[in-house]
Order: structure tokens, then sequence, then C-alpha cells
């Protein structure tokens, strides 16, 4: 019992112990939670009157004007220059941003202007040289357009706006493809840099594959060249019309280019838009077929090339019509060229066929003369000699330029029969009679196109 009256005692002990420890700490908190509460606030607004603020440091003061702090370009811009730059003016802008920015617009709307006002050579890009009178006309609006760009300018910026800062100067553009006309002139500016990149990078890859080639000792493949052209077709393509990117590639490709070349190369050749536009995309079919057959795995066979060119033939020939084709493959002929420029130098285009057949006839007997065996060379020198002078009588009667006898009222005729390997000069010599007296007996005679058996008048010898 003393055991237990003693651990009931112990535990009372504890208990009050722990009743005191308990009252105490909640008396420190209440003494904490009223010296907080009666501290000075850090904010002077709160608790504190205005006048009891005081200080000892003295206030700087400026001359600050507190202003919007936002605006939006719109309200500097205006579709007046003048405007414009007293907008610009009026917001503090320095006088060299001034003329940087009022110089870079009024050159891009010039640019804008040019591309749509003033025609290009490749506007017309189914011809191989530019019309002289359109080109004249141009050159005069393009001049009076660059005459109202700077008259803009000065009235904007002073008569010293272009020396007075290098740095403001027009900065001509990286010199690229023309974008101009009805249907190129009016793509957005962002589309034409994309286009300008996009021809950038096909040259650099065209260049960079020539590099490799030249590394490698060998020349490019058709296919090689062919495979990025298409590339850079094919992203065009994204970025253009049908109609536009037609029209791209009648300018600017390879295969347009290469077809003006020829064009200028036979120069008497004259063909429409329609005419143009067709045989470009015969020569395309043409090309891709080339490529078609080099890259199947093998050698091209002859049979093979033969009929990839006789589709082409096909092709050109409803092309260009039967009357341009006709005249397409007869300029082929270095001598039909120069009987046409001839011909068009004396005021008679329609001289050429006479004088082709003059030229034929010369070159085929030179020919022989040159074979002849049985001529010394003084000898052949002297025909040779003979024969040049009987064309240019035959020329010179042709043209009524040489004194001719009166002819009879009814001359009279031979008949000769054409046999393989004769010319009408032969003719003229063995019959002893002019070059061009033979031509006027056969009006209606295609000399460079005569075959064995066919009749050729030959007048009598003047007495």
């Amino acid at each position: 019992m003393s055991r237990l009256r003693y651990a009931g005692g112990a535990f009372m002990d504890v208990r009050t112990w722990l009743h005191l420890s308990l009252a105490a700490n909640v008396l420190l908190a209440g003494g904490w939670l009223a010296i907080w509460l009666k501290r000075p606030s850090a904010n002077p607004s709160v608790g504190l009157a205005p006048a009891v603020v005081t200080s000892q440091v003295p206030v700087a003061r400026t001359n600050y004007i507190p202003r919007r702090q936002f605006f939006h370009w719109s309200e500097i811009e205006s579709p007046d220059y003048a405007i414009y730059v007293a907008n610009l003016r009026a917001i503090g802008c320095p006088e060299q941003t001034i003329r940087d920015i009022i110089v870079a617009d009024v050159n891009a709307l010039f640019a804008r202007r040019r591309a749509l006002e003033i025609w290009t050579p490749l506007q017309e890009w189914w011809r191989a040289e530019p019309d002289p009178d359109k080109l004249a006309e141009a050159q005069a609006k393009l001049a009076a357009l660059e005459t109202e760009r700077r008259a803009l300018l000065t009235r904007l910026l002073g008569p010293q706006w272009e020396s007075a800062d290098q740095v403001s100067l027009p900065r001509p553009a990286q010199p690229g493809l023309a974008l101009d006309g009805p249907l190129l002139g009016t793509l957005p500016q962002e589309i034409k840099e994309r286009i300008q990149d996009l021809h950038r990078q096909y040259q650099e890859r065209l260049l960079a594959l020539q590099q490799r080639a030249a590394a490698e000792h060998r020349e490019i493949s058709p296919a090689e060249q062919l495979r990025l052209q298409q590339q850079w077709e094919q992203e065009l393509a994204r970025l253009l019309t049908p109609a536009q990117w037609e029209e791209f590639l009648l300018r600017h490709s390879p295969t347009a280019r290469a077809l003006r070349q020829e064009l200028a190369d036979l120069r008497w050749l004259e063909l429409t838009p329609d005419q143009f536009r067709a045989w470009f995309h015969a020569r395309r079919r043409y090309e891709q077929g080339l490529v078609t057959l080099a890259e199947s795995g093998g050698p091209a066979t002859a049979l093979q090339l033969e009929q990839l060119q006789r589709s082409y033939e096909q092709a050109l020939q409803v092309a260009l019509g039967s009357q341009s084709y006709q005249v397409y493959k007869r300029l082929q002929d270095p001598e039909y060229r120069e009987a046409l420029a001839e011909a068009r130098q004396t005021g008679r285009p329609e001289l050429t066929d006479i004088f082709y057949a003059i030229r034929q006839a010369l070159a085929e007997e030179q020919a022989r003369l040159q074979t002849n065996s049985s001529l010394t060379t003084l000898q052949r020198e002297i025909e040779l000699r003979r024969l040049e002078l009987e064309a240019l009588k035959a020329r010179a009667e042709v043209l009524g330029q040489s004194p001719q006898e009166p002819a009879p009222s009814r001359p009279a005729m031979r008949v000769h029969t054409y046999q393989a390997g004769e010319t009408i000069l032969s003719l003229a010599v063995d019959y002893d009679v002019p070059l061009s007296a033979i031509l006027r007996a056969n009006p209606g005679l295609d000399f460079h196109r005569l075959k064995p058996g066919d009749t050729i008048l030959i007048p009598a010898p003047t007495p």
C-alpha cells in the first residue's frame, strides 16, 4: 500500500508540473505577439501619418515628362510620304535613320512599279532577239521612272539626300532573275525573295556538281543535270500557280534558254508564242526521254535513240506547223542561211531559193574539181576562179545588175534530161549559156531537189 501511495503521489506531482509548464508557454506566446503587433510598419503609408515621415536626403528633380509607353508603327506610317517624314521627326527619329527608311521605302515602291509598268525582253520569251522599238520605248520609260524616283526623294529629303550620307544611297539588290510582267510582276515581295533564294541554291548545287565531276575527271551527265533542274522546278511549283510556273520556265529554265540560243543561231526563224510554247514542251519530253534511256541500266541502242529522235521530229512538226517546220529544216543548212541573208540584204528575200541554188551548184562543182586528179594545180585554180565568176554573174543577172542582150521574141529551147551528179552550173558550162538564163527558163523548178529523169529547159546560146 505504501508503494502504491508513493507511486500515486509521484504521478500527481508530474501532472501538476505539466499544467504549470503549459500555462507559462501560453503567457510567453501572448507577450511575443503583443510586441510584434506594436513594431513600426515597413510601408510608411500604413500606420503613420504623412507628416511624421521626414527625410534629410534632398530630392533630385528632373525635366522628365511622362509619356504613353506604347505606340503602334501604323500611327507613324502614312501613304503620304511628307506626312510620314513629319511623323518620324515628331518622335525624334534621327535624320540618318529617316533617310534610310524613306529611301528604302521609295526604292521598294519604284521596284514594284518597274516590275509592272516596264516591258523587258524576257516577257517575250519566244524571241531570240528583242523588238528594237519596244526596247527603246522601255528604256525611255525606265529613264522617266528613275527621274521621278530621284525627284521624289529630293522633295522629301532635300537636294543633298544622296551626297549627305553615303549610308542612305540606294542599295542595288543582289542580281537575280527578272520577275516582272502581268504574271510574275504581281507576286508578293516575300515570294519573289524566296524564288531568288531557290535560284541561288540551284546555282550553288549545280556548281558543286560541276566541281565534283571535274575532280572525278568526267563530264556532267544529262541525267544528273536534269535531276537538279527538276528538284528546282518542283520547289518553285509549290510557290506559284500553274500559269505562273509555266511563265517562269519559259523565261528562265535551261531548256527555254537553249531554244532561244538555237533561234539566234538560225537567225531568220520567227515564231509565235504558241509555237514556241509547243516547241518548249516537245523539247522537255525529248530531254526526259534521253534521261530515261540513260538511266535504264544499260547503253541506249541506236534503234531506241532513232525512235526518240523521230518522235521529237514529229512533235516539232506539229508544234511549228508545216510551213515553219520547212523553214526550220532549211535553216539547219548554213548555206541556206547565207543565201537568205544575202537575199534580205539586197531587199529581195523572195530570191532566197535562187541564191541557194547558185550556192549549191557552186559548192558541188568546187567539190568535183577538188577531186579531179587529171587537173594540175594551176588548172584547178583557173577552173575554180571561173566557177566563182560564173556564180557572181548569175547573182548579178538575177538582180538585174548586169547588161543583157535583148532576148529574142521566141527563144529556142533545148530539153535536157537531168542525170545524177549534174548541177545547173555544170549545165551552164556544158551548154555555154549563163546560169541565170537557165534559172529564168525554169521558174517553177526546184534545182536543189532535182531527181534523175527531171526535164530542164536550156536556152539557146546567144550569137
